[in-house]
């Protein structure tokens, strides 16, 4: 559901943009985890609250309260700016996320996706009611490193 509003991501190319909850302590292990096994260069990130990624997320719906509040989920968007632009939430998210990386995650991946998508929702809309209290919140986004900056919006 692309829109003319929505500004180009030409970086994009094939990849997956995730876009995650950037004052969320899990969240930022999980991009940093993806990080570092995304050796064939398939996804990009960006926090949730960046302005670069206000206009896509209306688009979809995707409504945020003030700038510190994101989207209790992970967003995963494939094929931004065309007409199969597509959002995943929750663990479909993830899963593409998975797919996307080198062996054996797209293994897991096809494995986890067996599991009844309403059992999967289930478990993650528990680690997302808990992140905070388990993993922490920082009080702002944290800056990536030079090496990582590249893999952001």
């Amino acid at each position: 559901m692309a829109s003319d509003t929505i500004p180009a991501f030409p970086d994009l190319k094939d990849r997956l943009l995730v876009v995650y909850d950037g004052e969320c302590g899990l969240c930022n292990a999980s991009i940093r985890w993806m990080l570092r096994r995304d050796r064939h260069d398939r996804l990009r990130f960006a926090p949730s609250n960046s302005y670069q990624v206000q206009p896509l997320l209306a688009s979809h719906g995707v409504q945020m309260a003030g700038p510190s509040t994101g989207p209790d989920s992970i967003l995963v968007f494939r094929s931004v700016g065309t007409p199969v632009e597509e959002m995943l939430v929750r663990s479909n998210g993830v899963l593409a996320c998975l797919r996307v990386l080198p062996q054996p995650w797209p293994i897991l991946a096809t494995i986890v996706r067996l599991v009844p998508r309403p059992i999967r929702e289930s478990g993650y809309r528990l680690v997302a009611r808990l992140r905070y209290r388990i993993w922490g919140r920082y009080a702002v986004c944290p800056i990536p490193t030079a090496a990582e900056r590249a893999h952001f919006l």
